[in-house]
């Protein structure tokens, strides 16, 4: 007579793995995730628009750290395409953080992280 009920593989249902060396990889991902948000933190992005003329950086936290403006760009006629040419730049320094975000926890494949 077969047993029924339980989990298949024994031991659990984890297909035989202890549920130390379980736990004990979980917490190696989780300070390897800790340890790479941290290092995307760190880092600095750069965006530039209008043929070099706007520059900004921001950190990989999202934090705009600088904005250049190239003087010959500020046109007091035009104050519309400097704005234009502001915002384009903040959102491609922070696209670039996305990206490398992206790029970085992929590695840790876990659903729902992103």
């Amino acid at each position: 007579m077969s047993r029924r009920g339980g989990f298949p593989g024994g031991m659990g249902g984890f297909g035989g793995m202890n549920l130390n060396n379980l736990m004990k990889e979980a917490k190696k991902m989780q300070a390897d995730l800790e340890k790479t948000q941290t290092e995307i933190a760190a880092k600095e992005f750069e965006s530039t628009a209008g043929g070099g003329a706007i520059t900004v950086k921001v950190s990989g936290k999202k934090v705009i750290k600088e904005i250049k403006l190239n003087k010959d760009i500020v046109d007091p006629d035009d104050v519309e395409m400097l704005q234009d040419l502001i915002i384009t730049c903040v959102n491609d320094a922070l696209s670039k953080v996305d990206s490398a975000t992206e790029q970085q926890m992929g590695k840790f494949n876990i659903p729902g992280i992103m």
